[in-house]
């Protein structure tokens, strides 16, 4: 269980910069170092390293910031990436802190806003998911949660994936028969919904529980989520015996059926943990220049999942030294457990235990263990770190091949850094939106998908050479805004249409229109049939390519169309379910929930309001002649 952390950092009130020289050589990199150095303290704190254009090359933090920052005047000592690194700065920003754990916690929280050229970064495209138990209702309700801890409430995880969660909260329902509706849902039922009908659901919107059993389901929910699973599974088997013994049958098959639920969850949620309640792992591997750490996530005795990690940049790091970084950035986000075990000591130990400490705010214990079960527990995580760095090195390996065949047949200058993949999706013009997906050598990069709502009026509903051009103008557009050197990477090396010549020809035209004439452009069209493996690839210049249907490149060029197409078939049904649920009421001029709510405890419904005369409107409760003037003009429009 944990609670919202707290942002101790302020660095914009303690921000100092330095600038240096715009020489582009390593003497202008020592220069403009050696200037910062006469006005450096001695105390804790955070420096930055940056080129001519402001961009942070790396972020390092120091016990002694004016020790520490000396190091890189001494060129012959440093490794050859710290040289070229040295070479492009040209100024500084210096963070001071209170102690050198602060400042440990401080390069991390820069490290992932930056994410500088020079660090080692945890790469993760996506957060990790918790469950909470939301405690600001009379019946609280568990649901999945992702992303900032805004709701009152225990958060419990992290869960390595939404399949683990989705299984706990299954079994949560089973066992304890909590709530997981809305509360708007939870306040307009009249009678139990199908959850309560498949004994999921102890059903407290319509009065089926008191208030103070609900709360005992609750006690006994987070008693199992924080490992005193025991206890649960004792109450309920003394509570069957008891039904039982009253020759209440029904409800004693209640009671069994919730206990077959919990034997299961404990079953599928068994690890060799024995004597770990709250604990994560960490073992790591190398191989080749590339590295693996591989997490396993244990509470309360159970396990809440696993996860594999491929830190960036981590040529020429020591491995402990990856290590100390990878778990700095890691609990940035999430909680730290009681106790971490890693399956090698750093040099920064107890660094690093005080500054998780301090974000945890409590005693965290970092150790690697030697004998016993968590030894055998380590030795399973680094048999499945180094599985899986294998298994990246092989995918790796396959997909730099497939990515230079694909320059080859579509005569880029080298292998795409950066593929774009456009679609949009409608129903005959309604709920139209395009949708952009982004991989690069290493997969899907999916927190750089985007979604575009069609919104201009001379955008034909329906018109799909419309559509794709107002989404390629407006990314273009942000793209020549915000980096018209094309420095940030964000600029793609290739383009997919997911389209025919028609698309292809209205993207042509518009990036030409923009003066964008140096992206590969490329339109998917399914074949003939729309059979999958006949597809036809429209270049500009007019040719039409195919490719044999056992090619690794068509099955990779599918594998990117298919994904642009879920992406935008998915958006575009959430926007049609909003639409669906959506009241009329809410487009209204003026109207705010209160006189929402006075229209239509008055009228009933939203369509009684549209067709309501203007007389019944002023006889509304809080609605004013003016108001009922703007609301009958609104749905009868002269």
């Amino acid at each position: 269980m944990s609670r919202p952390p707290i942002d101790r950092f302020s660095e914009e009130q303690t921000a100092r910069v330095v600038r240096g020289s715009d020489a582009p050589d390593i003497e202008a990199g020592v220069s403009a170092i050696r200037q910062v150095l006469k006005t450096l303290p001695t105390r804790p704190g955070v420096y930055r390293m940056q080129d001519v254009r402001g961009d942070v090359l790396y972020v390092g933090k120091a016990r002694a910031l004016k020790n520490r920052v000396a190091n890189y005047v001494q060129i012959a000592r440093l490794p050859k990436r710290l040289q070229r690194m040295v070479a492009q700065t040209r100024s500084l920003t210096i963070v001071t802190t209170n102690t050198e754990a602060e400042a440990l916690l401080l390069e991390a929280q820069l490290i992932k806003r930056f994410r500088p050229a020079y660090n080692v970064l945890l790469r993760d495209d996506k957060s990790f998911p918790f469950i909470l138990l939301r405690d600001d209702h009379a019946f609280p309700r568990v649901m999945k949660h992702r992303g900032a801890r805004r709701h009152k409430g225990s958060y419990f995880g992290p869960f390595a994936s939404a399949g683990a969660v989705t299984q706990t909260l299954n079994a949560l329902q089973k066992i304890f028969l909590l709530r997981s509706c809305t509360d708007s849902f939870f306040s307009n039922r009249s009678r139990p919904c199908l959850l309560h009908q498949i004994k999921r659901c102890s059903a407290p919107c319509v009065g089926r529980i008191s208030q103070d059993d609900y709360a005992e389901l609750v006690a006994d929910a987070e008693a199992f989520l924080s490992g005193r699973s025991s206890a649960v599974q004792r109450k309920l088997g003394e509570a069957m015996e008891a039904a039982s013994a009253n020759l209440d049958f029904e409800l004693a098959a209640v009671y069994r059926d919730r206990l077959k639920a919990l034997t299961y969850i404990q079953g599928a949620q068994a690890v060799n943990a024995e004597g770990t309640a709250d604990a994560d792992v960490f073992a790591l591997a190398s191989k080749g220049g590339a590295m693996s750490i591989q997490g396993f996530f244990i509470r309360g005795g159970q396990n809440w999942g696993h996860r594999s990690f491929f830190p960036s940049h981590t040529a020429d790091v020591p491995e402990d030294e990856v290590l100390t970084s990878f778990l700095a950035q890691f609990y940035e986000e999430v909680p730290p457990p009681r106790l971490v075990l890693i399956d090698r000591e750093p040099e920064e130990l107890e660094l690093l235990t005080e500054a998780l400490s301090e974000r945890a705010g409590r005693r965290v214990a970092i150790r690697q263990p030697v004998r016993g079960p968590q030894r055998r527990l380590m030795d399973q995580a680094r048999r499945n770190a180094q599985e899986a760095l294998d298994r990246h090195l092989a995918e790796t390996t396959t997909q730099g091949r497939i990515l230079g065949e694909l320059a080859d047949l579509f005569e880029l200058e080298a292998p795409p850094r950066r593929i774009e993949v456009y679609d949009n999706s409608h129903i005959q013009g309604t709920n139209a939106l395009g949708a952009m997906i982004v991989a690069g050598p290493e997969g899907f990069i999916k927190n750089a998908y985007r979604k575009f709502n069609i919104r201009r009026a001379e955008t034909t509903p329906g018109d799909d050479f419309a559509m794709m051009r107002e989404i390629l103008e407006r990314r273009f557009g942000r793209l020549e805004t915000s980096d018209p050197d094309r420095r940030s990477g964000d600029w793609p090396d290739l383009v997919l249409i997911d389209g025919g010549r028609g698309q292809l020809n209205a993207v042509c035209e518009t990036l030409e229109e923009m003066g964008v004439h140096d992206v590969a452009i490329v339109g998917v069209a399914k074949g003939p049939d729309r059979n999958a493996g006949r597809e036809v690839f429209h270049l500009p210049d007019g040719r039409e390519l195919t490719l044999p249907v056992n090619s690794p490149v068509l099955f990779h060029l599918q594998r990117l169309r298919d994904e642009a197409h879920r992406f935008a078939i998915g958006a575009h049904r959430q926007k049609r379910a909003k639409a669906i649920v959506a009241n009329p009421l809410d487009d209204v001029p003026g109207i705010g929930p209160a006189r929402r709510r006075a229209l239509l405890m008055h009228f009933g419904t939203a369509r009684a309001v549209r067709e309501a005369a203007l007389e019944d409107l002023e006889k509304a409760p809080g609605i004013s002649r003016t108001m009922a003037r703007a609301i009958h003009d609104h749905f009868h429009v002269r």
